[in-house]
């Protein structure tokens, strides 16, 4: 599946989808668009390094969502986009998008869904209330989007444990290293046709 990746930052989760790309581990996902609101991003420099097309748009350089929506969708269907990979993407995508790639938008969260989600739950609020509760494991969520924060459906959970020394860096430096490791499976997943989505359930399919 051709697939475009959006991106706010430093772009970490990005580079090491490219990286398992390049190894082989990704066969059924190809990254042709990189999509980001942010022009002095890192990910845009990742993608242009790999030949990969890139985008510069936000919800700012409209005058409505309306026309924002349409011009993103237009450059989305110009390159062929099937599968949508949120990788640090610090914008709701408008309800259109949503809707035009339901169940074809992935993204990744630095907790366990449904806890410590929501709007105003990203990096490291994540993991400063995380410690602050006092849990003792967190980890990684990856789930498709819908139209509310982090309320999709699980695809892939990664346990994390939350150590007692640990600060939000250490804890955030930890989770990262499971993002790595579980991203890149279920896009594979999901641009294989190997899931099954039933209701709010999401089961993988022998290969």
């Amino acid at each position: 599946m051709r697939c475009a990746v959006f991106a706010s930052g430093n772009g970490s989760n990005f580079q090491a989808l490219l990286d398992r790309k390049s190894s082989g581990d990704l066969p059924h996902a190809d990254f042709v668009l990189m999509v980001g609101n942010n022009s002095k991003a890192g990910a845009f420099e990742r993608a242009r390094s790999n030949g990969i097309a890139t985008l510069h748009i936000a919800p700012s350089h409209f005058l409505t969502e309306e026309a924002y929506a349409e011009r993103l969708s237009s450059a989305l269907k110009d390159a062929g986009v099937e599968l949508i990979a949120l990788a640090g993407y610090m914008k709701k995508l408008p309800p259109a998008i949503v809707a035009q790639y339901r169940n074809r938008i992935l993204n990744i969260h630095p907790g366990l869904l449904p806890a410590f989600g929501g709007q105003g739950m990203y990096g490291s609020n994540v993991h400063k209330a995380v410690i602050e509760y006092g849990a003792k494991f967190s980890g990684v969520t990856v789930h498709f989007v819908d139209d509310e924060y982090d309320h999709g459906p699980v695809i892939k959970q990664k346990v994390v444990p939350v150590l007692d020394n640990d600060d939000a860096q250490s804890l955030a430096a930890r989770v990262l290293e499971a993002e790595h490791e579980c991203y890149w499976q279920a896009i594979e997943a999901v641009a294989a046709g190997r899931i099954k989505i039933e209701g709010r359930r999401v089961t993988f399919l022998k290969s």
